[in-house]
Parts: C-alpha cells; structure tokens; sequence
C-alpha cells in the first residue's frame, strides 16, 4: 500500500491491506493480533506496521509511505498473488504507456526492483 502521507483512513487502510479492525484488534483471514490501541477514523502507518510486523519505508525524496505485506516467521508471503502494479513503461518504442502487472495474470512471474540509493 502507498500513500502520500503517514496516516490513512482506517477504511481505506482495510480496503487496500485485506486487515479488518474489529474489537479483538487486527484481523486477517483467522489470524487477529490484539492492539494496545484501536485506530479510529485513521490509522498511523508507523504504529500500526510495528504492531503487524509488517516492513515500512518512507521516500523522503519524494514523500511517499509504502507498507508491505505481512510474513510468516519473516520470511514468507502467506500467498503468492501480487497486488496490482501500474506502471509507465520506459522500453524503446513504448514510453509513457501504462502496464499494468495484473495483464500477466495466470502467468510465473519474476519481479526484479532496484533503487541507486
């Protein structure tokens, strides 16, 4: 999940992570992690990653929050379907096109990701 600032709306945080606020804390699928302190309106994106475990980065340069999906034991995605990635395409003869990652749907796919920094 991105977002341009640290806190998000708790319903947009639901809709877009698939974890469900509910009075035993976090909930996804079975699994529940009690909270010490229930989002309301919004939720912090620092509080609410250190009480899932789940990774966080901040883009200074370009101001942007991302949240990653959860792991088992650290080192598993508990499934093996990417969310959606909508990106302007830079190869030769289709600049400024959008691809979207879903259009390989059905497919084996190896996603590569560098940064210089």
């Amino acid at each position: 999940m991105l977002s341009t600032t640290p806190t998000v709306p708790t319903d947009q945080f639901e809709a877009r992570t698939g974890w469900a606020f509910k009075p035993e804390g976090a909930c996804k699928g079975e699994v529940c992690i009690p909270l010490a302190t229930p989002p309301g309106d919004t939720v912090d994106l620092e509080e609410i990653a250190a009480a899932l475990q789940l990774p966080l980065v901040h883009d200074e340069a370009h101001d942007v929050w991302a949240i990653g999906p959860e792991s088992i034991g650290g080192r598993t995605l508990t499934t093996a379907e990417a969310a959606d990635l909508t990106l302007p395409r830079i190869d030769a003869g289709h600049e400024g096109e959008m691809f979207s990652l879903s259009s390989l749907r059905g497919q084996k796919v190896l996603l590569v990701a560098w940064a210089p920094y």
